[in-house]
Formats: structure tokens, sequence, C-alpha cells
């Protein structure tokens, strides 16, 4: 067994192998750029070298400065966690020359799946299912449109070395493979190097499935079942599941057997995911397709760990040693159902735009999932894990994935999963940038998740006009409005309490009237009960003020409230949404009709900044005319360029500007007449 492990990563990813190398014994070394420098990763490892600086491409993505870590610290192997290096084959390879262990798949493995056009051909031949369409070189525009003629619309245009979305364009006739086939040839190109683009029949209504492969260098490889991944939100996966709603024993069998075919024609080890394309319009479920093998461990893995018990690092680690699988595909079962969701830096309200900055605060559910590599899969009783690499006055980079955490739930059944999400979602606090738990909260509160009827269109189908928060029923309104009242008494209390202010004689209101998203309820508060509008809500919690998180049992079930002061009252966020509750006492409620209403100042003269970002260029200068929809600016962040357009005709009056700077959110960029 290795005596140290070097993790070619960063981040939560980091933290989680550091995290079993510890429970193996084995010695962990990070590597970290400037960025870095105070992450919890590095602190977590017995040792620690600096690489760098924040930018990847002169840190992470530099295998001479890995491979120099690894003799300065005597490392005899390297975890390289999931993307960076981790399919690499130049890496894999230059640490074999150095007599270092690579702690992943063959190189030439790694070289054949990586390839979508040479994957495919693999996939073919080993007797694999494959999406209909043209596996070989396509010679220019003309020789695409008549391939696509031939497979019949719509088509899917794929970049061959393409990954995360990136290089692909969906065809629905001719014209747009005209449109789209240099843009795809282009992209390929400037994302990875290759121009090879390849055409295949686009199946609707598509499902995402991925099965989980593990190998050892004795020939011997094993399913451990499959993963939903079907919620995704540009390609990019924000849900994931074990298993899958959808899927049948029958379905399982034959897709786990297949991928181990693909994974025995590689001479596959390690661990592994094939993914699978299903069509959701065939109700025999027998239409699944191999879409691509990712040769390295997945973002998702938890949720196969839970349901299997079995921690897929540590296989990884022994089979990287030359140990033989101590499992056989009998010993492969399904326990409960386990449910994840990516916690990501960006702002639903605002169109999920990027959102960097520090986290003032940090504060993850409290795990319920042991470490102790016990048979129950790594779950403690409440079924709630969390792998993060974050901190509280850490930041989250412009230079890096904005993932902040990971939540994981496990249930005996896939409601109760769910349930469990929706209440550890409530539980995390992070305040200082924006995040998405809102939105996966209502997702897996969203009666069409609850069905099992996914596919990836949900997101774009569900929320076509973008996020608004969840829909709130009026149980809840009328619990929230119970716990506004008791929120304002306790306040109060506490301002009577004041030497010199109010007077300790003075009892705080026992009737309050709460207005919630335009509904108005009276609540009363008495010693034996809290009435809303004259019927008892049976709610029981603690609250001091100055408290932001509160736990509740509203009719014996649990119930995690935000609580922030706005105004005459507070913002409670739950359930997946933000409410402003106005709360008076009774007595004075009926004034606030005599209030003027604030006008908020007009702000579309102005081009502001919608994020925390670069600004890359700025198009025009004081004096220019401009028609709506004109581009602007464009402002980077998270790798990312973002194009802002006029929303109006007008002309520029003055920059607040130039090219070059580096904007807060809401910063004014120009101002027009």
């Amino acid at each position: 067994m290795f005596k140290k492990i070097l993790i070619a990563n960063r981040g939560e990813i980091a933290c989680r192998v550091i995290k079993t190398a510890r429970r193996m014994g084995i010695a962990t070394v990070a590597v970290y750029s400037d960025a870095d420098a105070r992450a919890p990763f590095v602190q977590m490892a017995d040792e620690a070298v600096h690489i760098g600086p924040s930018p990847a491409a002169q840190s992470y993505l530099i295998p001479e400065k890995i491979i120099a870590a690894c003799k300065q610290t005597g490392a005899d192997a390297v975890h390289p966690g999931y993307g960076f290096l981790s399919e690499r084959t130049s890496f894999a390879e230059a640490l074999a020359a150095e007599g270092i262990e690579f702690i992943g798949p063959p190189v030439g493995a790694i070289a054949a799946m990586g390839d979508k056009i040479e994957s495919k051909k693999l996939a073919l031949k080993a007797g694999v299912n494959v999406v209909p369409g043209f596996v070989g070189e396509i010679d220019d525009t003309e020789h695409a449109v008549r391939i696509s003629d031939e497979i019949g619309y719509p088509v899917m245009m794929k970049a061959s070395a393409g990954g995360g979305g990136k290089g692909m364009r969906l065809a629905y006739n001719e014209k747009d493979v005209r449109e789209g086939f240099e843009a795809t040839k282009r992209e390929g190109l400037n994302s990875f190097g290759d121009d090879r683009v390849f055409i295949e029949k686009f199946i609707l209504n598509p499902r995402h499935i991925e099965i989980q492969i593990l190998g050892d260098k004795h020939g011997n490889i094993l399913y451990l079942n499959e993963r939903e991944c079907s919620i995704q939100r540009r390609h990019q996966k924000v849900v994931e599941e074990a298993p899958s709603p959808f899927v049948t024993e029958k379905m399982r069998k034959a897709m786990g057997e297949q991928c181990v075919a693909l994974s025995r024609a590689v001479g596959y080890y390690s661990a592994g995911t094939v993914e699978l394309i299903v069509s959701g319009a065939d109700p025999t479920g027998e239409s699944f397709y191999f879409l691509e093998m990712n040769t390295r461990l997945q973002v998702e893995h938890p949720v196969t760990e839970a349901i299997t018990g079995v921690d897929l690092v540590e296989q990884m680690i022994r089979v990287a040693a030359g140990e033989k699988l101590a499992l056989t595909q009998d010993d492969i079962k399904i326990d409960g159902w386990a449910i994840e969701n990516r916690v990501y830096a960006e702002d639903p309200y605002r169109g999920f735009l990027p959102s960097t900055g520090r986290l003032v605060r940090y504060r993850p559910p409290v795990e319920g999932w042991t470490d102790d590599g016990a048979e129950n899969g790594r779950r403690g009783v409440d079924g709630v894990r969390v792998d993060d690499g974050v901190y509280e006055g850490g930041e989250v980079s412009m230079f890096y994935d904005p993932m902040i955490a990971k939540l994981v739930t496990w249930g005996a059944t896939r409601d109760e999963a769910a349930d469990k999400q929706v209440l550890a979602l409530d539980s995390f606090e992070i305040e200082g940038l924006g995040h998405n738990i809102d939105f996966v909260s209502a997702i897996m509160q969203h009666p069409r998740f609850r069905s099992g009827e996914l596919t990836t269109g949900f997101i774009a189908e569900e929320y076509p006009e973008g996020f608004h928060g969840a829909a709130t029923g009026p149980e809840l309104k009328r619990t929230l409005a119970a716990i506004g009242g008791f929120l304002a008494a306790a306040r109060s209390d506490r301002a009577r309490r004041v030497d010199g202010q109010l007077g300790y004689e003075l009892d705080p209101p026992a009737d309050w009237s709460v207005t919630i998203d335009k509904d108005t309820f009276a609540v009363s508060l008495s010693e034996d009960e809290v009435t809303v509008d004259g019927v008892a809500v049976e709610l029981s919690l603690e609250y001091t003020p100055g408290d932001r998180l509160i736990s509740a049992e509203v009719d014996g079930k649990p119930l995690a409230v935000k609580v922030e002061l706005f105004r005459a009252g507070f913002k409670l966020t739950t359930r997946g949404a933000i409410h402003q509750v106005q709360v008076l006492p009774a007595h004075i409620a009926h004034l606030t009709r005599h209030m003027i209403e604030k006008t908020p100042p007009d702000m579309s003269k102005y081009l502001v900044c919608p994020m925390p970002g670069l600004l890359v260029a700025l198009h025009v200068k004081a004096g220019d005319a401009v028609e709506a929809g004109q581009p602007l600016a464009v402002v980077e962040a998270m790798k990312m360029e973002n194009i802002l357009r006029a929303e109006k005709s007008g002309t520029v009056k003055l920059l607040n500007a130039a090219a070059g700077e580096s904007l807060a959110v809401d910063a004014i960029i120009l101002e027009m007449e």
C-alpha cells in the first residue's frame, strides 16, 4: 500500500480524497495556488506545496509542477480528482516515467475514451448501443448536410474532443446545419485544440443515465448500478440521484453488462463512468445509447456510495496499489435512495449570473454521515452528507468552478431523501454572495420531480421565464405569519428590558397584523397557543433576537427558517423562497393606509454590471447613438464572457468605467441621455 499520496486537485474533491486516505493510514500532500493558500484542503493535508499563481493554467494544469511536488515530498502516488489533469494521458505517462503511480485507469483507456469519435467506434465493436449517426471524418458543410439528411432531423453536432456542454449545436433543419457546423468546428478548435465534429441523431425527451464502473488490474470489472443525472442547466448537471426512478431491474442489468463489456474492451481498471442517453419516449426503456465514458471519479460519486456502501476513493487507491477487488457483482446491492444537489455561487433570481466574492457567513447543515467505513455506507442516522472545500471568511474565486458544496441525503425511499434535501437546504447558511439553494429546493418540491418524469429539458421547460422562488401554499403562509408574530413579540420583549427605554412593565403586544406577499393575517399570542385568523397553529420554536436560523416544529414536522431583519418586519427564507414579512402591532396596523408608497428610482438609463467581474470590452463612447439590443460591453466572470446590451435606444451620456477594470455587482458602467 502507498505511504504517501499527492492530490493533484483542489477544493471539495481534495478534501474528499484526504478523508479516505487518512482513514486508511496514508499520508497526504496538497498542492495549492496563490488563491488557495488558506483553503481547507491545504490545512487538512499532512504536507502542502505551493505550485504557482491563481490561474489554473499557471498552477494546477502544469504537470511538471505536480511531479516536482511529488519528488520534493516523496509521494509515491497521485490522485487527480476530477477536471484539471485527471484525463490527460500525457500526465499519466509522465508520472509513470518517474515511477509514480497514477490513481486512475490505464493510459490506453483514457486515450480511447477521450476521443468521442474513436470511443463510439470501440463501443460499436464491443456490442454497445450507440446513437444513430455518422462516426468518421466530416469533410465540409455540404458533407454535414448530406449526413444530417440521411440520419433525419433533429441532429446534434458535437466537437469530438468536447465536454462540459461546449462545442454542441442542435439542428432541426438544413439551415441550422449550414449555420452551425463551422461554428461547432471553431468552438472545438478554440476550446480543445481539435476541430473534428461528429453528427448524431438527437434523442427526443432524453434522460441522462450513467453507470458507475469499478475494475481492478486482474481483469475483474463490476457495475455499481446507475445514477440519474437528467436535471441539467446548459448541459451542466444540477441534481443527481441513485438509483434512477426510470430504470427497471431488466434495464439496469442490460446497461451494466454493456458498460462492463466496453470497459473490458479497453482493459479498464479503477473507477469510471459510462454515460448513456435514454429515450423517455420509449415506454419499454430499452432505447438506451452510449454517450461517452469519463475515465475518472465523477462529481456525483457520493450518491453511489450511499446506496452501495462502497467507498469509491478507497477502491481506486487499492486498485492502483495492485489489490484485487474484494467485491463481486452479487455483492452490489441497492439500499435506499440518495440525492445530490450542487450548491453553486450563482444567483437564480438574476438569471443564474455568476456570483463571486467572500463567504461572509458559511454554516452548512449538520452532517449525519459517518466516515468510519461502516457497512451502512458512510451515512449516519439522519442521512445528511456535505462535501465542501470552502470556509467562512474565505472567497469563492473567479479562477475556478463556482461550486460551493455538494449536499447529499439518503433515505429509505426517494420521497424521504427529497424531504431531507429540503430541510437540509433550509438549514444552509450562506451570506456574502448569491447562491442557488432556493432553486434546488424548489426542484426538490416540484410535482414533476416527485413523479420522476425527468428529462434533460426539465429546467428549461419548468422555468421558461427564469426562477422567482418556489410556489408557496396557504398553509405555509399561515405558518410563516405565526412565526413572524412570534419573532416580533420576542423582539418587543427584548426591547422593554433595555434600561432607560420602553420600561420593563410595558408588556409586548399580544395581537399582531402580519402581511406576507399582500396577504394579511391576524396573529394572536398567549402563553398557551398561537392563533392565525382565530385558528390555532401547533408551533414549537426557540428564538433569541439576533438568531439567523431558527429550527421549528409545525404540527410535529420540522421546519428550518432563515431570518433577516427587513424594514418593519423580517425576510423569512424557507422552502425555496424568500418572503418579505411586515409585522405590526394590531392597534396601529390600520395606519399603514396613510403611508405614501416609495417609488423605486428609474435605473433604465444606466448600464449596470450584473455580477462581479472584469470589464473586458466597452464598445461605445460618450455621444454614440445606440439601438435597443445593441452590445455595449463585455464582462468576464467565472471564465465566461457575458455580453451586456442596451435595453432601449438612446445616446451615451457618460462612461463610468473603462476596459480592464474590475467591477463590483451593480456598478454603473455607463449612463444614457
